[in-house]
């Protein structure tokens, strides 16, 4: 995509504020915020599919500065509920006055810590979601979507970041264990007969993945 074409698409459908504006500001002079902030046009997808599947209850694997999180709880019901998971108080602790600014700070409910740890408790506690997002370490993600499968209710919606990383997927030279890591569930999804999936080719690629 061209930077003209992106430009037009924001240009057209992007509806931003300054909320949302000043959280990319926060995030944008932070080390590896290129690679790990959710695009815009991303953000709004995801608030847009939390709509759509008249979630209530929503699970998010990775919450960096909060930004999709922000997305997320704005298009929640008054009393709907956002479980994030991080492993440091230190970025979501960015995020959280832009939550409050928003009013959507009382249904975000941050759960600092290993994520593996976070969702062996989530089902524990019986917990059950309508839409998960995962954005977290790559290396993760098979485990992440397995236990997100098992937390997600029938219909419910697992939306997956970063699944064409930054196109080193289809880079025979690129063997490092992130890539190698999401080739794999990237097969996983296609071989999966519990879910209807598809791929997207937006920001830096994201799957979706209904669970049947």
């Amino acid at each position: 995509m061209t930077e003209e074409i992106l430009g037009y698409v924001r240009e057209l459908s992007l509806r931003d504020d300054e909320v949302l504006a000043g959280l990319r500001a926060e995030t944008a002079g932070l080390p590896a915020a290129q690679a790990m902030q959710v695009m815009p046009e991303e953000g709004q997808l995801l608030g847009l599919l939390v709509r759509l599947v008249g979630a209530r209850a929503v699970l998010e694997i990775g919450t960096f500065t909060g930004y999709s999180t922000l997305c997320m709880a704005r298009a929640l019901p008054a009393d709907g509920a956002l479980i994030t998971c991080d492993i440091t108080p230190k970025w979501p602790g960015l995020g959280r006055p832009f939550w409050e600014r928003a009013g959507v700070a009382d249904r975000i409910d941050v759960r600092i810590g290993d994520a593996k740890d976070t969702l062996a408790g989530l089902r524990r506690e019986g917990r059950e979601f309508d839409l998960v997002f995962i954005d977290a370490d790559k290396t993760g993600y098979a485990h992440y979507y397995e236990e997100s499968l098992a937390l997600l209710r029938r219909g419910g919606l697992i939306v997956l970041d970063n699944t064409l990383f930054f196109g080193r997927v289809t880079d025979p030279a690129a063997q490092d264990a992130d890539t190698t890591a999401l080739r794999e569930v990237n097969k996983l999804l296609r071989e999966d007969t519990r879910v209807e999936i598809t791929m997207l080719t937006m920001g830096d690629g994201i799957t979706l993945a209904v669970k049947r």
